[in-house]
């Protein structure tokens, strides 16, 4: 073994680990209430920060640039860079009986928002239902059995 290695090695029987208070990095929410204030304040941004378009609109003759906004869909992966969090850490947020029924409410909203924008024809239909796992089953039965 070389004198470096050596060196920092612990020595048998050594509990300085016992010390230590928590395991990991605390959690950024202690409370149900402060998620959820912070998922509110993510759809609050969601509303106030819509895409914007741009549009040429011919009048006359004459063209002009036009931005228009555009509804911004709320995402699960939006929420958690918007509380810089992971997505593994929104499910263990997800798994602890005093959080759940914040994160089973937000998923519910981000749900009902995605699907009713597609449905109003704000959001792209096709690209939202994938999102959804919504599926349009049609059986094709073939006629020669």
């Amino acid at each position: 073994m070389s004198s470096a290695s050596s060196q920092t090695q612990f020595k048998p029987g050594n509990q300085t680990w016992r010390q230590r208070n928590s395991h990991g990095r605390p959690l950024i929410f202690g409370q149900p209430e402060e998620l959820r204030a912070a998922c509110n304040a993510y759809f609050q941004w969601v509303n106030d920060n819509p895409l914007i378009e741009v549009e040429l609109v011919k009048y006359q003759g004459e063209a002009t640039q036009v931005e228009v906004p555009r509804m911004r869909a709320a995402t699960l992966i939006g929420l958690c860079n918007f509380l810089d969090i992971g997505k593994s850490t929104w499910h263990g947020y997800r798994r602890k009986p005093d959080f759940s029924e914040v994160t089973e409410r937000v998923e519910s909203i981000i749900y009902q928002q995605k699907f009713e924008g597609a449905a109003a024809g704000l959001l792209n239909g096709n690209i939202i239902s994938r999102e959804l796992g919504l599926k349009d089953r049609r059986e094709v039965k073939d006629r020669d059995r």
